[in-house]
């Protein structure tokens, strides 16, 4: 199981919590798209700097 930590309290959790148990810390959810559009323009800046 992976883990991930709060950087609230520093307790090792579940990597799949979106609170975590000890200080009811809230991660932020983070979209899918926001993930693809952010790897899309890293790519073109690295075929930019190729040229």
């Amino acid at each position: 199981m992976k883990k991930k930590e709060c950087p609230s309290c520093a307790m090792q959790i579940d990597d799949q919590s979106t609170t975590c148990p000890i200080c009811s810390y809230e991660f932020p959810r983070q979209s899918r798209w926001v993930q693809w559009v952010a790897i899309l323009l890293v790519l073109l800046m690295l075929l930019s700097l190729l040229r």
